[in-house]
């Protein structure tokens, strides 16, 4: 297992954004996968905000010593979500959260996330009421990181 971790410091109108990024060549996740779910972990827990900058792909790529295609791919994804924006010869924005699917669509997408974590714990010999309450301790703690937004 390689750990390949890229702070990302970018200036915007002197405000510094630390980005910290860490892939996992060894992982089953794809590496395009690992740099789309830490973005929007950073955009969840505050860390990231509407309008922060994001290394261009070429400055990513060379700090995680990943392909540009991989994090281009990534930026497209992110993008296509309506988490970011690319501003031509400006660079890579975080933007407003848009309503990109219906309450019920996100239902839908998060009802396999949560059979696959209920069947993980429960063959890890968790129990119910430890699973839900690993769950609602993990909550509190996301709802702290944003200061008690929802």
């Amino acid at each position: 297992m390689l750990d390949v971790a890229a702070n990302c410091t970018v200036c915007v109108n002197t405000v510094t954004v630390a980005l910290n990024i860490t892939i996992n060549t060894g992982s089953s996740v794809p590496i395009y996968k690992q740099i789309t779910e830490q973005v929007r972990l950073a955009v969840a827990t505050g860390k990231l905000v509407v309008t922060d900058q994001l290394p261009s792909v070429r400055v990513l790529a060379e700090s995680l010593v990943v392909n540009p295609n991989t994090v281009a791919r990534a930026y497209a994804d992110l993008a296509r979500e309506g988490l970011i924006e690319t501003r031509p010869g400006r660079g890579v924005f975080i933007i407003p959260k848009r309503k990109v699917m219906s309450r019920e669509e996100g239902r839908r997408r998060l009802e396999p996330l949560l059979n696959t974590l209920i069947s993980e714990g429960l063959a890890m010999n968790f129990s119910p009421d430890e699973l839900q309450d690993a769950f609602e301790k993990k909550l509190s703690q996301w709802q702290n990181e944003k200061g008690g937004k929802q």
